[in-house]
């Protein structure tokens, strides 16, 4: 249990800057993969999203969620504002606030912005470990924001990467990502290209991380034996792919509701393109074994991750622990008796 007992009643206060001192993207791939097997036991509570819509497309949105063991329970607080960047500020931000469960005492506030980046990173790793071919080694990176970057680290740690195309939406934008990335990664072959259908063709791992409303992937595009993070739909009406592509592949889902309301699935599903019953598995099955992951070389599998608030606190409690075994952040007492 994830107890204050070093000062007593006081509230943690983590900066997006300690959160990086304390964490990288291979701690949060251990932390949410048994996330991902505490809920496929149902050792974990999570309500659904609650989404506070605001004028101009932007929104907030509560998440919440507790951890039996180690016992961990708070609230991610989440904004999307697309316009955002026109006043120099990020279009996502996010506050992670820690309770203890036993008492409600809050044991920190943080950033939960990069935490959102290492956690939606490292559930698109551990599913490419399970679903994506073992000689995987060509990745298709469809949008290269803010979680591009995330995305490739956490699949070099589960996969040996040695290509990688880009594609971006702006002009430059890919050629960019590349050059920045291969500082990061100088063994790899970054190649910036001017299409989606030459990033899709070929590769043995498509990742999308797009705000898409309409489907950027077609089916003819996609080979056998593909596996396909889909990233960028989290919220309803948001798609990226060919709904004939869902209809080929095995599709594997973070969690069953969220997938259905606002996942890659939530626009073929209201359309009558895809249902409930042609999801495989969530991947939290998978990792307990009580489903199958990739069963052949030539199947296509999809990975429909809408980001599930249980990682976010599972990654912030890690956090903590760390934080305060090295005696980091700074200490605010918010109650008094």
């Amino acid at each position: 249990m994830i107890r204050q007992a070093h000062t007593r009643h006081q509230t943690l206060l983590l900066t997006q800057r300690d959160v990086a001192a304390l964490v990288d993207v291979r701690v949060a791939i251990r932390v949410v993969r048994e996330a991902f097997k505490a809920m496929a036991r149902g050792e974990a509570t999570m309500p659904s999203k609650v989404y506070l819509t605001l004028p101009h497309d932007s929104d907030f949105r509560a998440m919440p969620a507790y951890l039996q063991h180690p016992a961990a329970c708070g609230m991610k607080w989440v904004n999307v504002h697309p316009h955002n960047p026109a006043h120099g500020l990020p279009t996502v931000m996010a506050m992670i606030l820690l309770n203890d469960p036993v008492t409600g005492i809050p044991l920190a506030v943080m950033d939960g912005l990069l935490i959102t980046k290492l956690r939606t990173a490292a559930a698109a790793a551990v599913a490419a470990d399970v679903l994506a071919r073992r000689d995987s080694r060509t990745v298709g990176l469809i949008g290269c924001g803010a979680q591009a970057d995330a995305q490739l680290l956490a699949l070099a740690a589960v996969r040996r990467i040695s290509h990688v195309k880009v594609w971006g939406f702006r002009r430059g934008e890919a050629a960019r990502f590349a050059q920045r990335m291969r500082r990061q990664m100088p063994r790899v072959v970054f190649e910036p290209v001017t299409s989606i259908e030459r990033c899709v063709r070929g590769v043995d791992i498509l990742v999308t991380i797009t705000p898409s409303h309409r489907p950027l992937v077609k089916r003819a595009w996609v080979a056998p034996g593909t596996h396909i993070n889909a990233i960028g739909a989290d919220a309803p009406g948001k798609q990226e792919l060919d709904p004939k592509i869902l209809q080929a592949a095995t599709v594997v889902v973070d969690e069953i509701e969220q997938a259905l309301h606002g996942g890659e699935i939530n626009v073929a599903i209201s359309r009558g393109q895809f249902h409930r019953r042609d999801i495989h598995a969530t991947l939290g099955k998978i990792l307990i074994g009580r489903s199958r992951g990739r069963r052949t070389r030539q199947e296509i599998t999809i990975f429909d991750s809408t980001g599930l608030a249980i990682h976010d606190i599972a990654l912030a409690a890690e956090v903590f622990r760390r934080a305060v075994q090295r005696g980091m952040g700074k200490r605010l007492k918010f109650f008094s008796r």
